[in-house]
């Protein structure tokens, strides 16, 4: 008995429809979980330049960050050609707080603060004596390859409304494959 012809308008609708289905889950995919790309060495070694990371836009939504969190959020440099860019740091610092740089040491309202993810200690030259008073929704921000970042220290303490959401796994490279502890 031969096969029934393929109805090509039943076909081409269902491709359509598929296609249209798959666009419609990656668009809000992308708009509850975005992902991120590190580029640059700012977060050496937790992160490496090309690492692909998923950030979770839920967890501040019924809580608030805490130190140690590792946060992506919109730069806060007024440059025109760095506005939209999106920077990953660990969070340091939490509202009301006094954040200290002495003697190339971070204290947090007077005490020494234990670091052991940072990739060296701070140079004299990037880690200048300094006093920051953070306000009730901003966070202080570091990179953990302190002589290699770009962070508060340049741009000041960041609000919460800049946060876009906290890193909670890098799913590139392969190897590399983790969930994200804070």
């Amino acid at each position: 008995m031969p096969r029934p012809p393929l109805q090509l308008p039943g076909l081409f609708r269902e491709i359509v429809s598929t296609v249209v289905f798959v666009v419609a889950v990656t668009v809000l995919f992308d708009l509850a979980i975005p992902r991120s790309l590190v580029d640059g060495h700012s977060m050496e070694p937790t992160f490496y330049g090309d690492d692909r990371l998923v950030v979770s836009r839920i967890h501040y939504l019924l809580g608030s960050p805490e130190r140690g969190d590792i946060l992506v959020f919109n730069s806060l440099v007024p440059r025109e050609s760095e506005r939209g860019i999106m920077l990953i740091k660990r969070v340091v610092g939490l509202p009301g707080e006094r954040v200290e740089l002495r003697d190339q040491q971070i204290y947090i309202d007077g005490e020494p603060l234990s670091e052991t993810y940072i990739k060296e200690a701070c140079g004299i030259m990037r880690c200048a004596d300094q006093i920051w008073l953070l306000g009730d929704d901003e966070y202080f921000m570091m990179g953990d390859n302190r002589n290699n970042s770009r962070d508060s220290r340049r741009f000041g303490a960041v609000p919460l409304s800049k946060i876009v959401g906290q890193v909670v796994l890098r799913y590139w490279p392969l190897a590399s494959i983790e969930m994200i502890p804070n």
